[in-house]
């Protein structure tokens, strides 16, 4: 009774869940199959457990207090996939703390709340409704032949639902919330050597011939030219928060949220194919100041002992002082153990800045910048200084102390108010530079984190869960006021990794051995990869035109070509197998060599 009224509460869920799904549903015979498979393997499991229980003495009331557990669980994924396309992992689980209360808030909506009740309810009823069919048509759904066949048909389930999954394409949409909890927790990449270097992990797996050279972006830019020329400027390092490149102006959106970044990528570098390595803040940020890769599986306090230099300690010993703030909470996420003791003399959050504004993710920007330009004034004049900002504006649930231009229909145009808010500090921090005669001196590298999602692919909301260009794809910006006198663009794909060893090419010093990324100065057209893990395993690189994704879960690929498709909108996976095999190869190997790496601590 308990193990069917399981299955149908599960259904039920995926149906509310699945409920103005289009392009993620695409129907076939297999469909349904695909879908409840692994529901009838819960309630299958269930079951059995629940049988073994009815021989002990509290049995019973055991098995429906696991039942009820059961039913909560579930309650609480149909908002969350609702959302984001994925039910609870166990990375989402670490990060649904105290500081996201406010996203989490944001979401209570009507809707989201009127489907955990209907859920609720037919955890509660469905048990009621079993007694009264058996009790009215004079059965026994707990009769042997009855659970023998309720058993039967959830084996076929289980047994064709592999196959089913193989044949639809499901975004993951079709796992069971305890499923989904339990296989996150298992490792997807076995950790093994690579034989390949830095750069050949970087280097396209193509032939010359399957590079389809007519297809190519515009050819290599040489910018060898800008080794030292910023020798003994300052150093201001800003990672936007949730900064997408396809909302800025400089990269060539319709509209201009960060008027101040607009204005100083008018005389600077400006990439047009920057990639963040994994699209979240904490991560992300290992990739900036270590020039290190994160790895599949990988949790926070494993980067932490990772003993490879930060860029800080590197520009200490280089005898600039070094400080990091950040609007946002170091405990979040374990990003204190990756700032710390690394380099920088002085490292404060929100919680050390204080603020005139705070919420559950940190202090108004002014408060941060005020700071920022605080300490600058405290460092003797003779001495450069390294400065590293992180700011929170961008962050869901989009907030700020004051309206910004757009009218807010939608969550984009909220988003679109916070950039814009952001670049309100970004201008102070400018200014104040300017203010103090420090500007003309000082080397600007500014670009996002990582991107954000508004549904440009079904079902993707958010940064962390997907590799589309919305999510990873970011502004990049280096300035040297004085040194360019208009915009320079460069096509060619980098990566945030690169960041480390681009600062100190353009101080003219030599990078430090043990990091992974490549100057952006140096002539040369590496490829950028990239991976997230915060549900589905995901990896995949930028080669010129081509951008490629894998998923290690299911084992599909996706290509595209962004020069006649920017939109990711036309699958050429099957256009080119010897291409595919060639990605895909590359990849698995290059994940599976960045665990070992990562596990050995270098």
């Amino acid at each position: 009774m308990k193990a069917l009224s399981l299955f149908g509460v599960c259904v039920l869920a995926k149906l509310l869940i699945l409920a103005g799904r289009h392009e993620t549903v695409a129907l076939s015979g297999w469909l349904p199959i695909a879908y409840v498979w692994q529901d009838a393997l819960i309630a299958i499991l269930f079951g059995l457990l629940d049988t073994a229980l009815m021989r002990l003495r509290f049995g019973r009331a055991l098995g429906w207090f696991l039942y009820s557990i059961a039913i909560a669980y579930i309650t609480i994924n149909v908002p969350v996939t609702r959302v984001l396309s994925s039910p609870l992992s166990w990375s989402m689980i670490g990060a649904a703390r105290g500081t996201l209360w406010d996203s989490i808030r944001y979401h209570a909506s009507t809707a989201n709340i009127l489907s955990m009740a209907t859920v609720i309810a037919s955890g509660i009823g469905l048990p009621f409704l079993l007694r009264w069919i058996e009790r009215r048509w004079d059965i026994s759904i707990q009769h042997g032949k009855s659970v023998i066949a309720q058993a039967g048909l959830g084996l076929a389930l289980m047994l064709m639902g592999p196959i089913a999954a193989r044949r639809v394409e499901t975004m993951g949409l079709e796992r069971n919330a305890v499923v989904a909890l339990v296989t996150t927790a298992l490792p997807r990449v076995t950790a093994r050597a690579g034989a390949m270097n830095v750069e050949e992990w970087r280097q396209s797996p193509l032939s010359d011939t399957l590079r389809l050279e007519d297809l190519l972006s515009a050819p290599t830019q040489d910018l060898s030219y800008l080794h030292g020329t910023a020798a003994g400027h300052n150093v201001v390092l800003v990672l936007l928060e949730s900064a997408g490149a396809r909302y800025l102006k400089p990269l060539r959106a319709g509209a201009d949220p960060m008027p101040n970044l607009t204005d100083l990528a008018k005389s600077s570098l400006t990439f047009d194919n920057a990639y963040s390595v994994y699209p979240e803040s904490i991560k992300g940020l290992f990739s900036v100041l270590f020039s290190r890769y994160p790895a599949m599986d990988a949790d926070t306090a494993t980067y932490a002992r990772v003993k490879t230099k930060s860029i800080a300690a590197e520009m200490r010993e280089a005898g600039y002082t070094t400080a990091l703030f950040h609007s946002g909470r170091f405990d979040y996420l374990g990003m204190r153990g990756i700032v710390e003791n690394r380099g920088y003399e002085i490292v404060e959050d929100a919680g050390e800045i204080g603020g005139n504004h705070e919420s559950s993710f940190g202090v108004d920007e002014g408060a941060t910048v005020s700071r920022s330009l605080n300490w600058i004034d405290s460092v003797p004049r003779d001495r450069p200084f390294f400065l590293t900002y992180l700011p929170i504006a961008g962050h869901h649930p989009y907030e700020t102390p004051s309206p910004g231009p757009f009218p807010e229909q939608q969550d984009s145009d909220r988003y679109l108010n916070a950039l814009h808010y952001a670049d309100e500090s970004l201008g102070a921090l400018l200014n104040g530079l300017r203010a103090r005669g420090l500007y003309e001196g000082t080397l600007f590298v500014i670009f996002g984190d990582h991107g954000e999602a508004f549904e440009q692919h079904e079902g993707n909301y958010g940064h962390s869960l997907f590799l589309y260009e919305e999510n990873i794809r970011v502004p990049y910006i280096i300035a040297v006021p004085g040194l360019l006198k208009e915009q320079v663009r460069v096509t060619k794909p980098i990566s945030l990794i690169d960041t480390f060893p681009t600062i100190l090419d353009l101080l003219g010093r030599q990078p430090p051995t043990g990091i992974e990324g490549i100057s952006v100065l140096r002539n040369v057209r590496p490829m950028a990869l990239f991976l997230t893990d915060y549900s589905l395993g995901f990896v995949g690189l930028r080669d010129d035109c081509w951008k490629y994704i894998y998923e290690l879960d299911s084992a599909r690929s996706k290509l595209f070509n962004l020069l006649d498709d920017p939109n990711e909108t036309k699958d050429l996976s099957s256009t080119f197998p010897d291409q595919i095999d060639l990605y895909r190869s590359h990849l698995i190997r290059w994940s599976a060599s960045q665990k070992a790496l990562l596990s050995s601590k270098q």
